[in-house]
């Protein structure tokens, strides 16, 4: 089963309204600071002959006589070359030559959208090149840094061009298919915000369409393809070659990222084998960088210079010394610093999922991962996520078990898995795991969520099912419970449910069924 047509267009027109109007107020700012930033707007000849269009922003009185290093900035998707003035001029001041350009197939700059394939890693290079042969930039320290699309463009052109020796990828992806493909799922929502919004600001490529049309339509004689598609343009694949190279890498995102989510972020970076950090903060997709594109103090971009100073400049200012994996709780202001990312969540609590349990499905039970921004910034600015009134939950469409009520503060920090026994009553199916907090009068703060989906299942034939929620960091108050909620219907995804199906979920002896939580030392 697939979304329905209408669901589909709602969701993008609402997905595409907020982009533009994210973009439109992203743009305001950094235009009128452009006329007396000494910004030069310039075209620069990429892959192919595509021409891009470019802004450079020099220190004050780069005369030529003197090298300084250089930044190469791609923008986000659907956003156009204005949109990192504010920052450009902040890292020209102290010291940088900064190039800032549209990517190929948006706004101004030629070609078709290639969601960071061949031809975008390509321009990478190209704008180097250019900018070696044009600007007062030094050839041997150069970086490349970007937030959203342009994190992913960066990251990736970390293992295809050697001269770039750091990398600031902020909000961005390392696994394409595991952001927007996660559980054999299509995130529906954050497919037709990117669909929406490249349709509206640039020009698609004809193989971008046709994957998107597969996407939607759940066509899968297509999926193979689909996973080739994105294997191409995610930094996984090219581990080795990144590893090989050897640049300083930081990586930032929100943990309700619903775009990207933070999961395979975290995978990446246990991978990476040189100087490395990975910072995670609460909010959504790209909001936690938001304030820096207006100039405004931002622990994230503080952090990027940081990161530049040192492996570009030199400078001693003890990052390469602190904890490389820095968390700010959904629930709390301070910062917590970890040696790796395995170590976040040390000790990991096992909820037992006793019983065997049927529910039915194609009826939302009013358990729900939020809407796409909306409710990730509301956690962000007022530790509001969604909430469901767990008691009050239809048992006949959603499975519940609880912990016991915990007599002291507990600390999710990290990945819970859940490992269950699944019996369905059709091939295919969609199940989605949502983690609470549950309060005293029985209201559910969420803490996590993720979906599955299963085709080719023999009826009525057990297996087993393995699920990573995806990764937070959430404190729960002394007094509560954690309950792990599963039903068959959300907004943010697109369900595979036949009708009529039900799923069962049982525990046998040999292989008990339970969700792990990942806990921060006491």
């Amino acid at each position: 089963m697939g979304l329905s047509r209408y669901a589909l267009r709602t969701t993008a027109v609402g997905a595409v309204s907020a982009t533009l109007i994210a973009g439109t107020a992203l743009g305001l700012a950094p235009t009128a600071q452009a006329a007396s930033a000494g910004v030069d707007f310039v075209d620069i000849t990429g892959d192919g002959g595509t021409i891009l269009k470019a802004n450079v922003v020099k220190p004050a009185g780069a005369d030529g006589t003197h090298r300084y290093p250089l930044l190469v900035m791609p923008t986000s998707w659907a956003l156009p070359q204005i949109e990192y003035l504010a920052q450009a001029q902040k890292l020209a001041d102290s010291g940088y030559v900064v190039v800032t350009y549209n990517v190929r197939g948006f706004w101004q700059s030629g070609g078709e959208i290639e969601v960071a394939g061949p031809p975008d890693i390509a321009d990478a290079s190209k704008v180097i090149d250019w900018a070696l042969a044009n600007t007062p930039a030094d050839a041997q320290h150069i970086g490349m840094a970007g937030v959203s699309y342009g994190a992913g463009i960066s990251l990736l052109a970390a293992g295809h061009d050697k001269r770039i020796k750091a990398v600031a990828s902020l909000s961005g992806w390392a696994d394409l298919i595991d952001s927007i493909y996660s559980g054999r799922t299509q995130h529906s929502q954050a497919a037709a915000l990117l669909n929406g919004a490249g349709t509206i600001t640039g020009r698609p490529s004809a193989e971008l369409q046709q994957v998107f049309k597969d996407f939607f339509a759940s066509n899968l004689a297509k999926e193979q393809d689909m996973l080739n598609w994105g294997a191409k343009r995610s930094a996984t694949t090219y581990l080795d070659q990144i590893n090989a190279n050897g640049a300083a890498i930081m990586m930032a995102n929100g943990w309700g990222d619903t775009i990207f989510p933070p999961n395979q972020y975290a995978d990446f970076y246990e991978k990476l084998t040189g100087p490395k950090r990975l910072e995670f903060r609460p909010g959504d997709h790209a909001t936690a960088e938001l304030t820096g594109l207006f100039g405004l103090p931002n622990d994230v971009w503080t952090d990027t210079e940081r990161w530049f100073d040192h492996y570009l400049k030199g400078d001693d200012n003890g990052i390469d010394r602190e904890l490389p994996v820095e968390l700010k709780s959904r629930s709390t202001g301070g910062y917590e610093g970890y040696p790796d990312w395995k170590s976040v969540g040390a000790t990991q609590r096992k909820i037992a999922l006793a019983g065997t349990t049927t529910i039915h499905t194609n009826v939302d039970s009013g358990a729900d991962g939020g809407i796409i921004f909306l409710s990730s910034i509301l956690d962000q600015i007022a530790q509001l996520p969604p909430v469901a009134s767990i008691p009050l939950l239809p048992r006949y469409w959603a499975a519940v078990w609880q912990s016991e009520k915990y007599t002291s503060a507990q600390y999710v920090r990290g990945t819970t898995k859940l490992h269950t026994t699944l019996t369905p009553t059709k091939e295919s199916g969609t199940l989605v795991a949502y983690l609470y907090d549950v309060g005293p009068l029985g209201l559910g703060k969420l803490v996590s969520n993720a979906p599955y989906t299963f085709h080719g299942r023999t009826p009525g034939k057990p297996f087993g099912v393995d699920l990573e929620l995806f990764s937070t960091a959430y404190d729960v108050p002394a007094g509560h419970r954690l309950a792990l909620v599963v039903d068959t219907v959300d907004p943010l995804y697109i369900e595979h449910n036949p009708s009529g199906a039900q799923l069962t979920f049982s525990s046998p002896a040999n292989d008990p069924s339970y969700v792990s939580i990942p806990l921060r030392e006491q």
